[in-house]
């Protein structure tokens, strides 16, 4: 492994190990797929690595107003992966569908008539995305594992490529962009690359999941305010799911296993819940007066903070559900 401008470059057997010891409040439920489209292969002579992710920093920041890169890791054409913005900070990448998610650049432009991936970057990409559905105990699917092309750009309503999308993560990424490329050219090498390690079943110690409400809030080694912060693990951000294992005097213990801890004041509970409808409408309010602002499809996971009569409240956000049509855990 190798740090620059802090961003760390590994090789994709790197990057699984390293994954699995990393320490993430965080609940993630995502993994976005897309490409640079620029820069591309031209722009990379396989010794920049860190250049071009400080370029991409730097541009995201001063162009898009951003506060930092928007991607949790980039890929490169050698097979090397670069880390990019902190795992407990939501990404900026797919608007309206940024929740909950981790999301991965793949450095090319893998439209038809673009780049040809290398072998190498090809199977880094299968190796990375098994690594994180691992690490976080996701199913290989479509919910899971999602393109960009897949969200109306505007909107960012779920439509599957339907009209209104970009082509990301490129019409020639892994055979195509649609949702169907994926499930026929994508994921089946993941779901090989996952059967070297079974993904473990969720812990049955988890008593519920809560929201941070804080701008940033610490993570402590005891359950009270004087413990000092736990030592290379970032603070939790507004609006991240975090799992519960234990509560002890308006604090909760994050870690099944480490003594880490929040302070309950600066957190909401919120219930997991996955859609039972083919198309869910998303709502601005709890009515269906209210103006329609997303569409999630069956199977998709939300977490809910509200319930108001026959409608649910999506975590912080000004976003409604109709509660008939979840199952909640």
């Amino acid at each position: 492994m190798e740090s620059n401008y802090g961003f760390v470059k590994m090789t994709s057997s790197e990057f699984i190990s390293w994954i699995q010891s990393q320490r993430i409040a965080r609940t993630i439920i995502t993994v976005q797929q897309h490409h640079t489209w620029s820069p591309n292969y031209t722009h990379f002579n396989g010794r920049n690595h860190f250049e071009r992710q400080i370029a991409m920093k730097n541009h995201h920041i001063r162009n898009n107003g951003w506060s930092d890169i928007g991607q949790h890791f980039t890929s490169f054409p050698d097979g090397t992966i670069v880390t990019g913005r902190s795992l407990e900070a939501t990404p900026a990448c797919i608007y309206g569908a940024n929740r909950d998610s981790i999301c991965i650049e793949h450095l090319g432009n893998f439209d038809v008539g673009g780049d040809t991936m290398t072998n190498a970057h090809r199977l880094a990409i299968i190796q990375m995305n098994a690594a994180l559905c691992d690490k976080f105990r996701l199913p290989v699917s479509t919910f899971s594992i999602i393109y960009h092309h897949w969200f109306e750009l505007s909107t960012g309503k779920r439509n599957n490529g339907t009209g209104g999308n970009k082509s990301c993560p490129g019409t020639d990424f892994f055979g195509g962009n649609k949702v169907d490329d994926c499930m026929t050219n994508f994921l089946p090498f993941v779901q090989q690359q996952m059967q070297r390690t079974a993904i473990p079943s969720l812990s049955d110690s988890i008593e519920k999941y809560i929201v941070v409400t804080a701008g940033s809030l610490n993570i402590r080694t005891d359950a009270k305010g004087s413990a000092s912060k736990v030592r290379n693990r970032d603070a939790a951000q507004l609006g991240a799911i975090l799992r519960v294992y234990g509560e002890s005097n308006g604090w909760y213990k994050i870690s099944s296993s480490q003594s880490h801890w929040v302070y309950g004041k600066f957190t909401l509970d919120v219930q997991r819940a996955t859609v039972n409808a083919n198309v869910l409408r998303v709502r601005s309010g709890p009515g269906t007066e209210f103006s329609i602002v997303d569409n999630l499809m069956k199977s998709e996971e939300v977490f809910i903070s509200t319930l108001k009569g026959e409608w649910a409240k999506i975590s912080l956000e000004e976003k409604w559900l109709s509660k008939s049509f979840l199952n909640f855990r």
